[in-house]
């Protein structure tokens, strides 16, 4: 005999009230498939900010690859033998490094604008020392000053983005930022080295004056970005630390990104070799490859940036990491060919390595709290340098280098990569946003999509 009676009832289970319709954001709001192209559109005031902070990225990424194509005649200049060149390279990714980590512990006290005009102006005097440097040491002292403030803006950049950008377009921000490492690649160094031509002083010089002229831009066109301080609170710099490096959303966020440059710098340092010693090209020839694959870059971030914001992050990011895994198993086993068949293999390995980059920051950035978005990216950027070194010399450890003879287990080390690339897949899927905010529309679509 049941226990029940209906006296026991609540009142509202007796004489049941009409259904209020659900409040915006509920759960029980119906979930769109996607964002629509229109909502994925930037405005005149968003182009004008990223326009300004992609100059910024570029310039810093510009200073920082530009060195190594200068390498014979810096040698040739200051009489100095490779190993040393090397620690002009090193000097400025320890400080880039370095500064990052420090940063991490105090950023996000402050005002991001006035962060990166602080940061940008260091960087734009540190570029400036390195052209009138006289000698090497001199010279290693103003990379490694360069790269303590250039470390660090490209953070600021990231967070300024994630605060000023709503998260239904992000991606396609993040996109057009981003695209500063292909305008680098493709038009940067090229104009560097015509430049050299004239004296290894002229890239560094015009490169800073560049940069002098970009702070009044960025002056009057960076909004103030200090919502983040409204919800501080008086912790430490070691309890703000903590809060970042804790944080099972953020560690998650770290692993993917260092998974993901592992993955690139074993293979990225070395093609130029490969394609001269394995691939039959001339040295002279080289410049084509990058030039290609700089210009088509440019333009394809830009695209997936805006296809991510439209049709899912995760769905776009696991689309270009599968792309990028036969990429890389491609560039790594190629054959001796003609100079079009490795341009268009080069052009498809940075074409899709570099797009995976776009929806995972979005989503990286999207999975960290207003408050801590400073000091997360600053440090976020330190996993950056450092697993970019740890890629490299890994690389480096396992190919077979004799003087005059094809590279050897490059092939290896693609497949490692082409691995990597894939369990990256598995790590985007794991990050999550933080709590109390909804989950965008074509996100969750998304999920259950792959949910089956």
């Amino acid at each position: 005999m049941s226990d029940h009676h209906p006296a026991a009832e609540s009142p509202a289970a007796l004489y049941p009230v009409p259904a209020l319709p659900p409040k915006p954001n509920q759960e029980n709001l119906p979930v769109r498939q996607r964002a629509t192209a229109a909502e994925t559109r930037l405005t005149a005031a968003e182009w004008a900010l990223l326009s300004v902070l992609t100059l910024m990225q570029f310039s810093i990424t510009a200073d920082f690859i530009i060195i190594a194509p200068l390498g014979p005649q810096l040698m040739r200049v200051f009489g100095i033998d490779t190993a040393q060149f090397g620690h002009t390279i090193e000097a400025y990714a320890f400080g880039a490094g370095l500064s990052a980590f420090a940063a991490s512990f105090f950023l996000d006290r402050f005002d991001r604008k006035k962060s990166l005009l602080v940061l940008f102006t260091g960087f734009t005097v540190g570029t400036l020392c390195c052209a009138l440097a006289p000698n090497y040491h001199v010279m290693l002292i103003a990379r490694f000053v360069t790269g303590i403030f250039g470390g660090v803006c490209g953070g600021v950049v990231l967070a300024i983005v994630g605060d000023a950008i709503p998260e239904v377009r992000r991606a396609t921000a993040m996109g057009t930022v981003m695209s500063a490492f292909a305008l680098a690649s493709a038009l940067g160094v090229p104009a560097g080295l015509w430049l050299a031509e004239n004296g290894w002083h002229w890239p560094f010089l015009i490169l800073g004056l560049l940069c002098a002229a970009i702070i009044p831009f960025a002056i009057w066109v960076l909004p103030r970005s200090d919502s983040h301080l409204r919800s501080a609170t008086t912790e430490s710099p070691g309890a703000r630390m903590w809060s970042v490096v804790a944080n099972g959303r953020h560690l998650r966020a770290f692993t993917l990104m260092a998974a993901m440059t592992t993955a690139g710098f074993m293979v990225v340092p070395f093609i130029s070799t490969y394609m001269v010693r394995n691939v039959g090209l001339a040295e002279t020839q080289l410049k084509y490859n990058f030039l290609c694959a700089g210009v088509i870059t440019l333009f394809s971030m830009n695209l997936i940036g805006r296809l991510a914001d439209m049709y899912g992050r995760m769905k776009l990011f696991a689309i270009m990491a599968l792309l990028s895994s036969g990429a890389v198993l491609a560039l790594t086993h190629l054959r001796p060919s003609p100079l079009w068949v490795a341009i268009l293999v080069v052009t498809l390995f940075m074409t899709t390595m570099s797009g995976r980059f776009v929806p995972a920051i979005a989503m990286i950035t999207g999975s960290v709290d207003a408050r801590h978005r400073g000091g997360f990216m600053s440090l976020n950027s330190c996993v950056q340098s450092v697993f970019s070194g740890i890629g490299t010399s890994l690389g480096g450890w396992l190919i077979i280098d004799q003087p005059h003879q094809p590279l050897g287990h490059y092939g290896l080390i693609g497949w490692i990569a082409a691995g990597l690339a894939v369990a990256c897949i598995g790590l985007a899927s794991r990050l999550r946003r933080p709590e109390g905010l909804p989950p965008l529309p074509q996100d969750a679509h998304a999920a259950v999509e792959m949910a089956g």
